[in-house]
């Protein structure tokens, strides 16, 4: 099995990504959203929801049981609860240019746009700094442009600016996967744990020995001076800020035609990809929530293909943990201080 050409969400025909940073010192605001754009016809959706503390929206219409088919975007956002504001501005995008259902007349269509949020509340030192429709409006004008069908960037953008793992400074990773029949399968995560993705007897990050051949070549274990300074920092351990401080989300996208309930399944092993990248997982103050979309330009799956779409998919999301978690950049603000894994394991790569 081998990547993808960009390694990343976009690697899946008509799926593009946009993020909205807002960084700002002087305003305390440190958050942002991400927009995942499905073609003007949409794609099918599913979800599974793990943590005990989701802050989500119109997650219940991608139950296989309900009406809506398809869906035109997914929302994730920094912002915690007040971040679902982010929303009215993509199905307001959506709406100005006649994507959604349609509902008879010309123009009248609702944008199906399914959202989750991470815990980032006041970590750019304002606890009002948070994202809103103009957020969403920004990120989805970005998914739209020619630039959101290009490599997925990684690191502290978008949803992910104001990500935390642990006691490290988390953001935005991605993977993807070319299956033995040519189908792919992707992934992007927002990378924002109460548990850590580091090893605390080695360094290592947790994900990286599920990568594919000449993934992370470079990664080593850090050297032992190291890794003794970061114990001593008491960096190695999973972090509580206050009451609902984390949440991690992913998006799954293939180009496989797979129904609702097979969507659902293949959020469902995704999440316990997510599983395989950070210790402890889905615990009480996190609201894991992860998605799936399928664009379908290829056949449905027989069993065999469909077996090695959902291994692969976990596989996905383990990756895009430590891509997010190598990609992140160290940041101070008035409310705390979060190194990268890079910063603080100089060693761990050359």
């Amino acid at each position: 099995m081998r990547p993808g050409p960009t390694n990343s969400l976009t690697d899946v025909p008509g799926l593009q990504v946009g993020h909205a940073t807002l960084r700002d010192s002087a305003a305390g605001s440190l958050t942002g959203s991400t927009v995942v754009l499905a073609p003007p016809d949409g794609a099918v959706g599913g979800v599974d929801v793990r943590g005990a503390a989701p802050g989500t929206r119109e997650t219940d219409l991608l139950d296989p049981r309900r009406l809506v088919k398809r869906v035109n975007a997914i929302l994730l956002s920094g912002g915690s609860a007040y971040g679902l504001a982010a929303a009215d501005g993509v199905m307001n995008g959506l709406e100005s240019v006649g994507v959604g259902y349609p509902l008879g007349s010309p123009g009248s269509v609702v944008p199906i746009v399914p959202a989750a949020v991470v815990f980032d509340l006041g970590r750019g030192g304002r606890f009002g700094a948070r994202p809103d429709a103009s957020t969403g409006m920004a990120a989805l004008t970005a998914a739209a442009a020619p630039g959101g069908k290009g490599p997925v960037r990684c690191g502290s953008v978008g949803a992910g600016t104001g990500a935390v793992v642990g006691k490290f400074k988390g953001g935005v990773g991605s993977a993807s996967a070319v299956l033995s029949t040519g189908a792919v399968v992707a992934a992007l995560v927002v990378l924002n744990a109460a548990g850590s993705a580091v090893d605390p007897h080695s360094g290592e990050l947790y994900g990286a020995r599920f990568g594919l051949a000449g993934e992370f070549p470079a990664l080593r274990p850090p050297t032992a001076a190291e890794l003794t300074a970061a114990a001593e920092a008491g960096l190695l351990h999973g972090s509580v800020e206050g009451p609902l401080r984390a949440t991690t989300l992913a998006v799954l996208g293939t180009d496989l035609t797979l129904s609702k309930a097979q969507c659902t399944m293949l959020a469902s092993l995704g999440a316990d990809g997510l599983a395989r990248g950070v210790r402890p997982v889905h615990t009480m103050l996190d609201g894991d929530t992860t998605f799936a979309l399928a664009v379908p330009t290829r056949p449905e799956p027989e069993l065999d293909e469909m077996h090695e779409l959902l291994t692969a998919g976990a596989d996905c999301v383990t990756r895009a943990i430590v891509n997010a978690a190598l990609a992140a950049e160290s940041v101070t603000t008035s409310a705390g201080h979060w190194p990268s894994y890079l910063d603080t394991f100089p060693s761990a790569s050359p």
